[in-house]
């Protein structure tokens, strides 16, 4: 008995890979998100601060002559977190309030000519710098003047840019597990565990592929999976059919090989008997016995080729033309029905109708249809001549020739007509082996010829058709010239 093969270790099934995927992938999305969040973010937190300005400047503004104590000056600029507010108005640039000054300004940032690009940029920067530098922040200003600007301290932008970065990154994670999480379980649902189901369900058919209880049962899905189901269902009932109709195949051709040895000598030893019987001086016998040495002949030709359709092939046929009228009668006498009168016979050939064709191949193959023909009329109640006949018509259509066996039987099954000309498939009687028809159609296509049911006849009516060889002109001229 074969060893199934071993299964691979499972170190990572389908379902954690696309957790592990889909983890890093939310963490990307979540990344690219952030880069558009933090610029976005910087820039919120100083039009804060100009917003801060602008309500400080209108205060310090609405002081009597403009005068302002230092105190209060300290206070608004204290609890609007900035150094200094200047406006500009017309060409005279106002410095409102000013405390602790610092000596000189890092970065200029002018809120007005402000892009994407440039605030992505700054912010990465203003996040990868250390240290307490100043920042002179330039905005639009209400009223009249020209612009307002402030100057603030870079270390608590930095500081609230850090916690944003954090709070983003832990809502973010949190994001990511949970669509992990929930991905993970779908994808299990609808896609792993179906897909699990197929692969058991191939490793058991592989391990025994005879056997129809391995067939997969398809679900009702709708979707690709279901359709899979359903054509891996089909393709595996296709070859549970195909193994056994190979097993029956096999076992065929050890039967023939055996028996061919010994029905091989008998044969022999008959047509030994048959020789002696042409020399008796009998008038039937004379008859009888060309007869019965052409089919010993025939019988011992099969046996030296010993046919095991599916494996053997046949010889090549040698064609030649043929009168087709001298093989119906011989077919009809090897099926004994020359001297039944239970079977009306009917032979309708044209007068002189040829076929470019192997005369033994024609023979076996019409041997065959009138076998049928039959049997399916022995299981038919007797009656007259009329209800059980056997119909053999010939005619030539351009370079075709065409046979046609009519019978007035019930008919093919309708079932039995998909798999007419197939081994095995078409045999309902007792005995049969269904090996009649597809070795007739075996033997019409090597001739290049057809074989078909024809349809809307009463019984069954099997036609033939054989085109002539296509002959050179240059062949024809030599024969001529040699004649």
């Amino acid at each position: 008995m074969e060893k199934s093969r071993p299964l691979p270790l499972r170190r990572l099934g389908l379902s954690g890979k696309l957790l592990l995927l889909t983890i890093p992938l939310v963490a990307i999305a979540g990344m690219l998100i952030y880069v558009p969040a933090i610029a976005n973010f910087r820039m919120n937190r100083l039009n804060d601060r100009l917003a801060a300005a602008n309500t400080a400047a209108l205060v310090l503004d609405a002081a009597p002559y403009g005068m302002v104590p230092d105190s209060l000056a300290r206070q608004i600029l204290g609890s609007i977190g900035a150094h200094a507010v200047a406006i500009k108005m017309g060409q005279q640039r106002r410095l409102l309030a000013s405390a602790d000054l610092p000596s000189a300004i890092d970065h200029d940032v002018d809120m007005r000519t402000m892009t994407a690009w440039s605030a992505i940029v700054d912010s990465f920067q203003t996040m990868l710098e250390s240290g307490n530098q100043t920042i002179r922040v330039i905005g639009p200003a209400p009223g009249g003047a020209q612009f307002i600007e402030t100057i603030v301290d870079e270390a608590p932008l930095r500081a609230a840019m850090y916690r944003f970065s954090r709070n983003l990154a832990l809502v973010s994670m949190g994001i990511a597990v949970l669509t992990a999480g929930l991905v993970y379980v779908a994808l299990h649902f609808l896609f792993v565990r179906p897909m699990r189901h197929l692969t058991a369900n191939l490793v058991g058919f592989h391990e025994d592929p005879e056997s129809s209880a391995r067939i997969i049962v398809p679900s009702q899905r709708g979707d690709e999976i279901g359709v899979v189901e359903r054509e891996l269902s089909d393709m595996q009932r296709d070859l549970v059919s195909m193994l056994h109709q190979k097993s029956r195949l096999a076992a065929l051709g050890l039967a023939v090989s055996k028996i061919n040895h010994d029905l091989r000598n008998l044969l022999a030893s008959s047509q030994l008997l048959s020789d002696q019987l042409a020399s008796v001086p009998d008038p039937r016998v004379q008859r009888f016995a060309p007869k019965l040495m052409r089919s010993l002949e025939r019988a011992i030709a099969f046996c030296q080729s010993t046919l095991s359709y599916g494996r053997a092939q046949e010889a090549a046929p040698d064609r030649r033309m043929i009168l087709i009228e001298p093989i119906v009668m011989e077919v009809r006498e090897s099926a004994g029905l020359a001297s039944d009168n239970s079977i009306g016979w009917i032979s309708a050939i044209e007068r002189g109708l040829s076929m470019d064709a192997d005369s033994d191949h024609l023979f076996r193959v019409l041997l065959n249809l009138v076998r049928n023909a039959v049997q399916a009329l022995e299981g038919r109640p007797n009656g007259d001549v009329a209800s059980r006949q056997i119909r053999v018509t010939g005619r030539r259509e351009g370079t075709v020739a065409i046979v046609e066996v009519s019978d007035t039987g019930p008919g093919v099954p309708v079932k039995a007509r998909e798999h007419l000309f197939e081994a095995f498939q078409t045999s309902g009687r007792p005995g049969g082996s269904g090996l009649g028809l597809a070795i007739a159609a075996e033997l019409i296509r090597a001739h290049g010829g057809d074989i078909h049911l024809v349809e809307g006849t009463i019984g069954a009516t099997f036609r033939i058709a054989i085109p002539d060889r296509p002959v050179e002109l240059l062949t024809v001229r030599n024969e001529r010239a040699r004649a």
